[in-house]
């Protein structure tokens, strides 16, 4: 008898190789949660009973042996498939699946067991070494503990390959791709041992593994040499590629700093295991860097050295005479991490420690940029190796066209043409001296904004700077000398110089200047038209080049070689030609031609600030609309919107086909040039018709379709039985009646005329056909008694010798088909129905089947009296025609499935084109089949495609949701649960694996020969059924299953392994180990949700941070590590686990932090990168093999892509109208505006997830993100900006998407925008902007800055333009000189350019740019009527409102960022958003950025108004001062009109006096901002405390602008009397400095008036305007509440696309919840 003790039997290993992973059984098999051990031998079929004794001894003997219970139900199982191989047995197929199950749970729990019982010996060992002394432990038991730690490793834990597991090899370990690396990784038989740290030994090699001489570790692989020699943490054609991949960026760093590369060949070296040697210690020297990989010179640098000290120990041995072994620089455990990682870290964490939260200066500080290109000089070598301490490193700190256009203009003619005239030119040849000015004023900007930095510079760096200031101010001096000379009847200044000049005559020294100075221009004006050869000298590292491109442009490591191919040069410097001709011409025309105004310096300044301001900006207007106009056609060509509507579906659906099978099928156009075009063609929709069905299973499952929409939406498998292609029932709806009618009514004898008009509709002759066929197949497996069979042959030839013969019509009565089609639905209904009365039900049948043979051959068909006769004539007479009937077939699932949809085909009515009725399923399904006719590239095989994983960021976010947690109710009575139901529809997260183990089966069933016919490939992977077995089962493949299972992998284990191979899905969760530990209840749970999910998906990954408290040296020091885990038996089981220099994230900002700490645990040659708010697809999961292929291919010599981006589809849009507005720009971003960017302009960059990333470039430059500590606040699009410096491409793809949520409230909407617009202004101020600025042409400049910066920079001049319009007035007005400036008509008449320039900047503020591109982009993909319907709807729910609330978010907090810093993340809180937000919350996060300028500007236009007469009668005055009152409007009002239940007098009351309460609390230490209006207050005034000089004196001269209100607020209110003593001044200046020192310059200067002891004053009085401001904000709001109307209105307006899904908002708003409602 076979022992228990772990020895396999016969037979086990074939079976562990297609057995490998978790398969469901039938629910027929068992019902309940645990199945019974005795329940098999009972639920055997009828057919197989002679297997019941082997199942019996099976259960007797399995308490006692499990292993002999095993073999014997394997032995049953084999006896089962001999006995009925095909599985036609009733219940067959369900007890063989069922068998294999239990067969798998069996080996499962002897590997799990095994692993076990190591685990618990050598844990007892070590106890046992603990408490016996060593010398009194026997020497055998020590032999078994020697033995126990060599064989665990076989059970331990392993990530995708399992390279120790002992026993039958995995499925994944026999693919030859993993074959064949393990074999080259393994090669270390000539490599020298390395001494660890005795000599007594000898080298000896064990189970095929060198053991060094101390035998304390042996070498399995070169990465455990590499571990050996240089102190790593191990646990354990295409080299050349990996290598010239992994290493580019080395290289390029030893020719930049012109030092000789250290990876290098001998001629009798092994090539290929040194390549993987060095390609080995690059990536473990950056797996273990930790926060160091986001320094990617460091990086070079230590590879640099540590290659040197490689190859001094393979190829210079100094005790190669003796044999002796090498020493390296590192030696033992941890020793890289403990000499290398860490003292550089900690220089990292004190530069982050002088951050001080962010509110120092970032020149106060080092980041990791400022760090990195300390490497970037060859000084980087002073550090020395090993590393020297002492280092300066470680110790020290290392810190025109305007012009030519208003000289035209003020020309005699002001005509363009004008130029042509001699005395014109020579004054538009002026703008070379103001060019020259221009340059002067940039060099000596040049030496004072980097005067500080001067002490790190190069020296060479320092002379250009120097250089250049002295060359600009010699052609500042050159010419204006020599223009002066050419100049007729000189005056002035020009005369002095002209006199000076006088001897130089003849020909005009000016033109020779000019040529000159122009001579550098010239020749960048060549270079811009040679991108080739511009790059190649900007790259180029020869000394003559450098020094010819060192006076260009400053040198350095990254941003050489940016610009793009000639064509694409082309294209965006077209766009921007033809940009700029629009903006100049319209600036012309209206904004300066003959303004002649003079006046004195404040007349000239209120009326000219506005207009140059808004020159400045509308070219944000002109770029939105050009991009607009060209975003449109380039998405026109793109193909998209090519399918917009079912209607357009049904119509192009036969072509969806040949486009899939195009682009998603893997092509070999020897096996199609083959094939003929029938067959293609039934090819084409059998590959079609697998990947279609599961897409619309997975619609199924969410729940977004009903059974009966699956039913006519799923297009049949193809099958031999019938002759046309058979398309889903949803394009054949009503086919069949209406042909049945066209016949009846036929009054036309001949046969061609009727089949002409059924052959005219393609979908109405296949569904004709199909539903012959397949009735004639039905019937004929339906009836068992030959006679009977023969009837149907006899009826059958005589239809198809009509038809052949075109005598149908005159064989057949048409006028009976109605008759004959009642009769078949109602027999297919009882085939198909639930029988409780079988026998009953067999009567019906019978019934209805003679009625059916009856009625063809008496009333159709005209001549088939003789049919019945010769049958019945042969029959013994027993039993009557048509009664012996195979009615087992209704347990056939195929044959089923014929009756199904012949019964659709003859009923379905017409509505059945409108499936989906769901407006998700609709907008996926023909999203899905328009991507198909865009451009891409073709998908290869899934064993072929790149390899890429997924990483998603995770911090406490909720992961899911518990019974509890979901019936919970909030304030309102709304349980999360009620919301959600109401709101969204149930969702997928990652359907990747699904798609590639579907497609990698069919990939290999076409190879085969063998494209599944009859079934769902697809719901036999979901069902965890092996589909080999599915082959078995079904009786496609007969064979012996012992050996069908030992010498072939079965394709679904063979799918898994594959797709392993290919891709990995990691979740970097850094708190997971915190919340594991914590007693919160809340951690509790998200830790038990991310456990339940790695238990529930096997192949997830998850990346965490964990701290450890150690003793040493008697202290308890805490260290922290990176780990890898998955899903094990009932808990996690650690995979990897990596020790770290200290806490990553005290040195950068949180999320790229926690990016970076994951990022090793990635694989594979691509990365994408999803969030947390963001959903996938299982029909765009199908296309991720044609989005990596985009990195395989360059067009238009342009380089491989580095980041691909994809659009997305905001699915949080239909929560409200704010959300509406939202998910609108949101997608118009994703969509027209980066497509725009990325071609032509290419300037598109990486704007957050989920762009596809090449991997292996991004890990060898810096990582996927930057992550300095608030300059890279927003950390994704550095990235890009990292990318492109880098040399990299970034393009943009339409074809896929992915789902992705939005906030959907006013304060979170609010919230991210104001994120954005600070990580807008640090971008502002980061050398990556700068650096990216410098170095891209004029017009890729401009796309640049207008599409990032320029934006945010264009929104604050906006708001600005609104103040020095409103103040000029007020100016003009209060100083009395607005009545002169009146009475001058040319005065009057000049205004009108004034009122253009307002109009295009009230178009800005009301966001009617930004809805441009989302009426084109919902014009392209829906049609333009709902694009104009979609843009009324906006404007009358108020989206003006909320973009120029908008506005003034961006507005505030990127200047406030731009004047003091302080950039800081602010959560959203993305979660249940639809209830009332209270007064108090809505004042402190409004109350600076909108309530405070709304007020002021509303002050100011309430004077205007009352005292202002400038330009009442103009036509342009409504339009400006309406949109001027509309600002003012939304900001005081908006964050009540778009917070529900706001006008509700309960709710208002309630806000009152929270408000109330909140504004007399008092505040102090720990008292938080939400508790106490003093709190909030001292924290708003925070940034003043660290703000720099220069930003305190600007923000008081900022305040002095009420000081215009004392030039007549005393005289027009007649206080004074018109007196104008000195007394009257002093007072009202008086008065108006005390009201400034109280409210600005007060707080502004803190700090001083602390000390004076005036701070407690101010803030009492800083309180009593809040008070005020409160209560004239407040007072509307309560007016209006009481009105019932009111707030009903509201409702409607925030949630009209509720209310037109019919969803109870009200109840959720108003808390009223039925509690006797199902929840």
């Amino acid at each position: 008898m076979a022992s228990s003790s772990g020895i396999k039997g016969p037979g086990e290993v074939g079976l562990e190789k297609m057995l490998s992973r978790r398969m469901t059984r039938l629910p027929t098999m068992l019902e309940g949660g645990e199945e019974e051990p005795t329940a098999d031998s009972e639920l055997v079929p009828s057919s197989l009973v002679s297997i019941v004794p082997i199942l019996r001894v099976a259960n007797e003997i399995e308490p006692l042996n499990r292993r002999v219970a095993y073999l014997c139900r394997f032995h049953a199982f084999e006896k089962a498939h001999n006995l009925d191989p095909t599985s036609s047995g009733r219940g067959v197929r369900q007890f063989k699946t069922y068998l294999l199950h239990r067969l798998e749970k069996f080996i499962l729990f002897i590997r799990e067991e095994m692993a076990k019982h190591y685990q618990i010996a050598s844990v007892l060992y070590d106890v046992l070494k603990t408490v016996v002394p060593s010398e009194k432990v026997d020497d055998e038991i020590n032999r078994y503990a020697r033995e126990v730690e060599r064989k665990k490793v076989h059970f331990t834990h392993y990530n995708i390959l399992p390279l120790h597991a002992s026993g039958a090899a995995s499925p994944i370990m026999q693919l030859p791709e993993i074959k064949a690396a393990v074999h080259a990784l393994s090669n270390v038989d000539n490599l020298p041992m390395p001494r660890v740290s005795s000599a007594e030994n000898t080298q000896q090699k064990v189970g095929g593994s060198l053991i060094p001489e101390d035998g304390s570790k042996s070498i399995n692989n070169l990465l455990d040499w590499l571990g050996l020699v240089f102190g790593f943490q191990l646990d354990s054609g295409t080299v050349k590629y990996l290598l010239d991949k992994v290493t580019k960026n080395y290289l390029s760093w030893c020719a930049y700093l012109h030092i000789e590369s250290n990876l290098k060949f001998p001629p009798d070296a092994a090539t290929q295991q040194l390549e993987l040697l060095y390609i080995g210690l690059y990536l473990l020297i950056w797996g273990e860097a930790s926060n160091i990989r986001f320094m990617p010179e460091c990086i070079c640098y230590i590879f640099h050295n540590m290659a040197n000290e490689l190859r001094g120990i393979l190829f210079g041995n100094v005790y190669s005479v003796s044999g002796g072994y090498v020493e390296s620089s590192s030696q033992g455990e941890e020793s890289f991490l403990r000499e290398v990682v860490t003292p550089i870290y900690q220089v990292l964490r004190k530069e982050a420690q002088r951050n001080k939260g962010g509110t120092a200066s970032h020149s106060k500080w080092r980041n990791y940029d400022d760090l990195n290109e300390f490497f970037w000089s060859i000084e980087c070598f002073k550090l020395g190796w090993p590393l020297n301490r002492k280092a300066v490193f470680f110790v020290e700190e290392m810190h025109l066209r305007t012009e030519a256009m208003l000289i035209i203009a003020w020309s005699p003619s002001g005509s363009i043409a004008a130029i042509f005239d001699s005395d014109v030119f020579r004054s538009v040849l002026s703008i070379f001296i103001t060019a020259s000015f221009l340059n002067f004023l940039q060099a000596a900007l040049d030496i004072v904004l980097s005067w500080k930095a001067w002490g790190s510079m190069e020296y060479t760096q320092i002379i250009r700077y120097l250089l250049k200031f002295v060359v600009a101010t010699a052609w500042v001096i050159i010419l204006p000398v020599s223009y002066s000379s050419s100049v007729q009847n000189p005056t002035g200044l020009i005369k002095f110089f002209s006199n000076w000049a006088s001897n130089w005559q003849g020909q005009p020294l000016f033109n020779f200047a000019v040529v000159i100075y122009m001579i550098p221009n010239i020749l960048a004006a060549l270079l811009f038209m040679v991108p080739p050869l511009r790059r190649a000298m900007e790259r180029s590292n020869w000394r003559v080049i450098t020094l010819v491109m060192w006076w260009a442009q400053p040198k350095l490591y990254v941003g050489r070689g940016m610009h793009e191919d000639l064509f694409t040069l082309l294209k965006y410097t077209l766009f921007w030609i033809l940009l700029l001709i629009c903006k100049l011409a319209f600036s012309y025309y209206v904004e300066f031609m003959n303004d002649t105004v003079q006046h004195n310096i404040g007349v000239v300044i209120a009326i000219w600030a506005p207009i140059v301001l808004v020159y400045f900006m509308d070219a944000q207007i002109w770029y939105a609309i050009f991009s607009t106009i060209f975003g449109g056609i380039n998405g026109a060509f793109s193909h998209l919107g090519e399918i917009r509507t079912l209607g357009m579906l049904r119509s192009r659906f036969e072509s969806v086909p040949i486009f899939f099978t195009a682009h998603l099928v893997p092509f070999s156009r020897e096996e199609e040039s083959r094939r003929s075009q029938e067959e293609s063609e039934r090819r084409n929709i059998a590959r079609f018709a697998h990947v279609w069905n599961a897409f619309i299973k997975s619609l199924r499952e969410e729940d977004l379709i009903s059974n009966n929409e699956q039913l006519l939406l799923l297009v049949p498998y193809s099958s031999g039985d019938v002759t046309v292609v058979q398309w889903p029932p949803f394009l054949l709806a009503s086919k069949i009646p209406i042909a049945l009618d066209m016949a009846k009514d036929f009054k036309k004898k001949g046969d061609a005329d009727l089949f002409n008009k059924i052959k005219y509709d393609n979908y109405m002759h296949s569904a004709v056909i199909e539903c012959y066929e397949t009735l004639r197949d039905i019937l004929y497996s339906l009836l068992v008694a030959e006679e009977d069979r023969q009837v149907i042959r006899h009826i059958c030839y005589a239809i198809d010798t009509s038809i052949q013969q075109r005598k149908f019509l005159n064989n057949f009565r048409m006028s009976e088909l109605p008759q004959l089609s009642s009769k078949l639905e109602k027999l297919l209904n009882l085939l198909k129905g639930e029988h409780e009365d079988l026998d009953a039900s067999k009567t019906q049948i019978i019934n209805v089947l003679q009625d059916i043979i009856e009625i063809i051959t008496q009333d159709v068909m005209i001549n088939a009296q003789g049919i019945l006769e010769k049958s019945e004539g042969g029959t013994s007479g027993t039993k009557p025609m048509f009664s012996n009937l195979n009615f087992e077939l209704m347990e056939n699932k195929s044959w089923m499935e014929k009756v199904v949809r012949l019964h659709l085909l003859l009923t379905v009515k017409e509505s059945a084109i409108n499936v989906p009725t769901n407006l998700d399923a609709r907008r996926r399904i023909t999203f899905f089949a328009n991507s198909l006719f865009m451009n891409m590239p073709s998908a290869p095989k899934v064993r072929n495609m790149l390899s890429f994983s997924v990483l998603t960021p995770y911090y406490k976010e909720d992961v899911l949701y518990s019974e509890e947690e979901l019936k919970k109710e909030n304030e309102d009575g709304i349980s999360i649960l009620f919301y959600l139901e109401k709101i969204y529809p149930v969702r997928g997260m990652m359907y990747y694996r699904d798609a590639l183990e579907l497609q990698c089966f069919l990939d290999m069933a076409e190879d085969q020969g063998m494209l599944p016919v009859g079934f769902s490939a697809l719901e036999n992977l979901h069902n965890f059924v092996p589909l080999s077995i599915c082959y078995i089962l079904a009786g496609h493949r007969p064979m012996n299953p012992v050996q069908h299972y030992q010498d072939e992998m079965a394709y679904d284990v063979k799918a898994q392994a594959i797709t392993d191979m290919k891709y990995t899905y990691v979740v970097s969760c850094q708190v997971y180990g915190m919340q594991k530990k914590s007693a919160e209840a809340r951690d509790k749970s998200c830790y038990q949700n991310i456990l339940n999910l790695m238990l529930v998906y096997p192949q997830l990954r998850v990346a965490y941070i964990d701290e450890r408290e150690e003793t040493v040296d008697g202290k308890s020091v805490k260290f922290y590590y990176s780990v890898l885990v998955k899903g094990g038996d009932k808990l996690d089981e650690e995979i990897y686990r990596i020790k770290l220099p200290g806490r990553p994230n005290d040195i950068g900002e949180g999320k790229p932090e926690n990016q970076n700490h994951a990022l090793i645990f990635t694989r594979g040659e691509a990365l994408q990168t999803i969030d947390m708010n963001q959903d996938n697809y299982l029909e765009e999961a199908f296309k991720i093999r044609n989005v990596l292929q985009e990195f395989l291919r360059s067009r238009h010599r342009q380089r491989c892509p580095t980041i691909v981006g994809l659009r997305e589809h905001i699915f949080t849009g239909s929560v409200s109208s704010l959300a509406w507005f939202m998910s609108n720009q949101e997608t118009s971003f994703v969509t027209i505006g980066q497509r725009i960017l990325a071609n032509p302009l290419k300037v598109r960059f990486h704007y957050g997830h989920p762009d596809v990333f090449d991997r292996i470039f991004h890990l060898t430059r810096g990582g996927v993100s930057k992550a300095s500590k608030t300059i890279n606040l927003s950390e994704d699009i550095f990235s890009g900006f990292n990318s492109t410096l880098r040399g990299g491409n970034v393009v943009h793809k339409e074809y896929m998407q992915v789902g992705k949520g939005r906030d959907v409230g006013m304060n979170q909407i609010s919230l991210f925008e104001a994120k954005v617009s600070n990580g807008n202004g640090e971008q502002t101020l980061s050398r990556d902007v700068y650096r990216l600025g410098r170095r891209f042409d004029f017009y890729r400049m401009l796309s640049f800055y207008f599409t990032t910066v320029g934006f945010y920079f264009s929104s604050m001049v906006t708001v600005l333009t609104v103040y020095v319009f409103l103040y000029g007035r007020l100016y003009l007005v209060m100083s009395g000189l607005e009545k002169s400036i009146l009475e001058n008509p040319t005065v009057v008449q000049n205004i009108k350019p004034l009122e253009s320039a307002l109009a295009s900047q009230s178009v800005f503020q009301l966001g009617l740019f930004l809805v441009l591109p989302m009426m084109m982009e919902v014009g392209l993909e829906k049609g333009f009527r709902t694009a104009i319907g979609e843009f009324v709807i906006m404007q009358l729910q108020l989206a003006p409102v909320f973009f120029t609330f908008q506005l003034g978010t961006k507005a505030h907090y990127y200047g406030r960022t731009i004047l003091h810093g302080g950039a800081k993340y602010r959560a959203t809180g993305r979660g249940f958003v639809v209830f009332h937000a209270k007064f108090a919350d809505n004042y402190r996060l409004y109350s600076r950025s909108h309530f405070v300028k709304g007020l002021e500007l509303m002050m100011l236009l309430v004077v205007y108004k009352v005292y202002g007469q400038t330009y009442r009668s103009s036509k342009l005055y409504l339009f400006v001062t309406f949109s001027m009152w509309f600002l003012v409007t939304s900001w005081l009002f908006a964050p009540f009109i778009f917070n529900p239940s706001v006008f509700e007098w309960e709710k208002t009351v309630n806000d009152w006096t929270d408000w109330k309460k909140w504004m007399g609390n008092r505040g102090g230490i720990g008292i938080a901002e939400d508790r106490s209006w003093e709190s909030w207050w001292e924290n708003e005034q925070e940034h003043l405390k660290y703000t720099s000089i220069r930003a305190r004196v600007l923000e008081i001269l900022l305040s002095l602008r009420f000081l215009i209100y004392q030039y007549g607020i005393v005289y027009h209110l007649d206080i004074a009397h018109h007196s104008r003593s000195i007394l009257v001044y002093g007072l009202s200046w008086l008065v108006m400095l005390t009201v400034l020192l109280v409210l600005k310059i007060g707080q502004a200067l803190r700090p001083m008036f602390k000390r004076l002891g005036f701070w407690d004053s101010i803030k009492e009085l800083g309180r009593a305007y809040e008070y005020v401001m409160g209560i004239v904000i407040l007072a509307p709001v309560a007016v209006l509440s009481w009105f019932p109307f009111v707030s009903e209105f509201q409702t409607r307006l925030l949630f009209n696309q509720a209310f037109s899904r019919g969803l109870q908002i009200s109840r959720i708003l108003a808390g009223r919840k039925d509690s006797a409602s199902p929840i």
